[in-house]
């Protein structure tokens, strides 16, 4: 690809800034993943649907022939998440086969029967904070929660073991992260989720590894499905609900009037829904791949590119009016941030039940808490793929 063509991330600014000249510039746009890799980028309303279109694209890998024919290097970092065999990586049925499984075990009611504990995290976690009046949330709140709860929820012990999943994961999805260190990430990862599978099968617990067990006793996954299948719900399960908290937390702070209408009507569920509308963790959704040459929004894509879909969607005001106003009294039925279709996130109840929880918690229990810098200092996590903020310093208790 020429010069001209937007590279990302892109040296010297934030994913928020690559993203906003991505979007100025069309629906549907040519970029240059790490290595020079092309790809394209979906960042409308309109786009993003034909995107999720499971008729017109593929998640499989053996559909983007770069990846297979060696014009893409064998230790392209990105390799790690496009190449791994589990369920968000396949289509038609063997994506069936693979997710009735976990469905059977990650069932509604299981996750509805997770609030107490989050709660009671939640509320150990404040009580925990770092003496004084400045705290930073995302060491001390947004990170740890998410990771207690998934790992909780799938048999991880608290400790050193959740310490290395948060830090795997840090590895395999930064932009900055060298091939052989997201491999080496990988690697470690995947030997963890093998023996924590042959653990549960010698002492089975109250958890969603041994649910997982025992839900695949009729649907004969291997091992190394049951590994992946382990993998993708546990790093999906926590990394972007870090983010969409601290996001959250950035953009009521930033909007005082909108706060003080969900602290007074209880409205978190509302401000969760309006915080995955005005700012989604999930910048550039990997990794989808036409089936053959298509049109979408007017751009012509070839068979096997490499597209990704933009989070940022509710931002645009082609389908959202006032998309730039955060209002929790917005209409969130057509809400894409968990995606559509067969691939829709399995854990999106899981995240809204953890973020309405952490909200609610946070704010009614500091209810003048307030930014410690201009929101324009933050310096954000150089992702691709999700992002939010690298630090959050808040001031519990404001003077206002």
């Amino acid at each position: 690809m020429s010069d001209a063509v937007i590279q990302l991330p892109t040296a010297g600014e934030s994913v928020h800034e690559t993203y906003a000249r991505i979007r100025a510039a069309g629906e549907v746009i040519p970029i240059e993943l790490p290595g020079g890799v092309p790809a394209f980028v979906a960042v409308s309303y309109r786009a993003v649907s034909e995107v999720l279109d499971d008729k017109l694209f593929g998640k499989s890998a053996t559909n983007c022939p770069a990846l297979r024919d060696g014009t893409i290097a064998a230790d392209w970092p990105l390799r790690a998440l496009t190449d791994m065999d589990h369920m968000l990586n396949l289509d038609g049925l063997e994506h069936r086969r693979l997710r009735k499984t976990i469905s059977q075990a990650f069932t509604p009611a299981r996750i509805a029967a997770l609030e107490p504990r989050i709660e009671k995290i939640t509320a150990n976690l404040i009580a925990n904070f770092p003496a004084g009046n400045e705290v930073d949330l995302v060491a001390n709140f947004t990170t740890p929660l998410p990771v207690r709860v998934i790992c909780e929820l799938f048999g991880v012990p608290a400790g050193v073991e959740q310490t290395r999943i948060k830090d795997w994961t840090a590895t395999i999805v930064s932009a900055t992260s060298t091939g052989e260190q997201a491999q080496n990430a990988m690697i470690g990862m995947i030997g963890y989720f093998t023996e924590l599978l042959d653990r549960k099968r010698r002492a089975p617990g109250d958890d969603l590894t041994t649910a997982l067990l025992q839900a695949n006793e009729d649907n004969n996954l291997t091992t190394e499905e049951l590994v992946n299948m382990l993998w993708l719900v546990i790093v999906a399960g926590h990394e972007t609900t870090v983010h969409l908290l601290s996001t959250a937390v950035v953009t009521l702070c930033t909007n005082p009037e909108q706060r003080a209408k969900a602290l007074e009507e209880s409205r978190w569920a509302d401000v969760v829904e309006e915080a995955l509308r005005y700012g989604s963790p999930v910048v550039g959704a990997l990794m989808r791949y036409p089936l053959r040459d298509v049109t979408v929004a007017d751009v012509d894509i070839p068979a096997g590119s490499m597209v990704l879909w933009h989070g940022g969607v509710g931002r645009d005001a082609r389908h959202y009016p006032d998309a730039d106003t955060f209002d929790i009294d917005h209409d969130h039925r057509d809400q894409l941030a968990f995606g559509r279709g067969p691939h829709f996130c399995l854990g999106a109840p899981l995240a809204r039940l953890e973020s309405r929880i952490a909200l609610s918690m946070l704010f009614n229990r500091f209810p003048r808490l307030a930014l410690a810098c201009d929101p324009a200092d933050l310096a954000y996590v150089p992702q691709i793929s999700t992002t939010g903020p690298v630090e959050l310093p808040i001031v519990l208790d404001s003077a206002r």
